[in-house]
């Protein structure tokens, strides 16, 4: 067993090279990625299709090796008998026998995972009724829609109750319903003390559930950190309502403003930064009379944050 104060992934330095095409072509699908994800958080991977999201996890389940660099899973690496019985996965576009029915093989998956046989039946029960699905437990799965085979993938990843679930693009076919539900089971997840690491497009999901984010673009990890200090970081203007301004004040104000707004005794000015806040403050110190009674950061949301890191790098393309 690894020491608890471990983290549950370590990863340093991390590269990896492929060759692709006829003339086998270099691709370097990750550059020097470092990052460390510890126990019992939420952590989630964004990136635009192609930046290595997939390649990474791939690296971390041991499915391919990297060019250059180091990753652990649970201290060990990612081959590791050990680590790979502590942990549940969920591809980007899983594979499923179809004539199966979903209760029989999620009983396979259960099996595989080295399950008990007494467990096996009430495992298999529980994930149906928490995935809402006992009402097509046995119907075969060729019948099943995109969003039920999604919420199969995700049964047969908990079906061993692994201490690390790792999910690629999860709630890809999953309506506003199923999202919901699948939020929920990664928020129950992390108050049993497990740890999630997922990607995905959807950064309203993210931004609701995750206790940290990185973002991954062109093979590079750009940011990683706690979302409320990213965001906290990534405040664009802020608004600074004060009262009691003359006409003369008004003016002065307006200069070190980008936008002002007079509202009876009250002016709501937007300013670029803790800078030009320091500067009103001190007008209306100065001046006498005018009093501060609002101040309002405005934060980028975690899609513009996203979206200027993009736009960055193919600039800089």
């Amino acid at each position: 067993m690894s020491d608890l104060s471990e983290p549950v992934i370590a990863v340093a330095r991390l590269g990896k090279v492929y060759r692709s095409g006829f003339r086998m072509k270099r691709v370097q699908a990750l550059k020097d990625i470092s990052l460390e994800i510890e126990r019992g958080e939420i952590f989630g991977f964004l990136g635009p299709n192609g930046a290595g999201k997939t390649t990474l996890i791939k690296i971390l389940m041991g499915l391919t090796e990297p060019t250059s660099g180091t990753a652990l899973v649970f201290g060990r690496p990612p081959r590791d008998a050990a680590a790979k019985a502590r942990l549940g996965f969920l591809p980007e576009s899983p594979y499923f026998y179809d004539h199966l029915t979903a209760r029989e093989f999620l009983r396979l998956a259960a099996q595989l995972s080295g399950v008990t046989s007494a467990d096996v039946a009430g495992r298999v029960t529980g994930l149906l009724r928490l995935l809402r699905m006992e009402h097509s437990a046995d119907v075969q799965m060729r019948t099943f829609s995109r969003g039920m085979l999604q919420r199969v993938g995700i049964a047969q990843a908990l079906v061993a109750d692994p201490e690390l679930v790792v999910l690629d693009e999860p709630m890809g076919g999953l309506d506003p319903v199923g999202r919901k539900e699948f939020r929920d089971i990664i928020i129950d997840l992390r108050e049993r003390g497990k740890t999630v690491f997922f990607s995905t497009h959807i950064l309203s999901d993210v931004e609701m559930i995750c206790d940290r984010v990185g973002i991954v673009i062109d093979g590079r990890m750009v940011e990683v950190g706690r979302l409320n200090q990213i965001l906290t970081d990534a405040a664009d203007s802020i608004e600074v309502t004060v009262r009691g301004v003359t006409g003369k004040t008004q003016k002065i104000l307006e200069r070190v403003s980008q936008h002002a707004i007079k509202s009876g005794d009250e002016l709501l000015l937007t300013v670029r930064n803790d800078e030009d806040v320091d500067k009103v403050m001190a007008i209306c110190r100065e001046v006498g009379g005018i009093r501060v009674v609002g101040l309002v950061p405005h934060r980028k949301t975690l899609e513009e944050y996203f979206m200027a890191h993009v736009e960055r790098a193919g600039r800089a393309s």
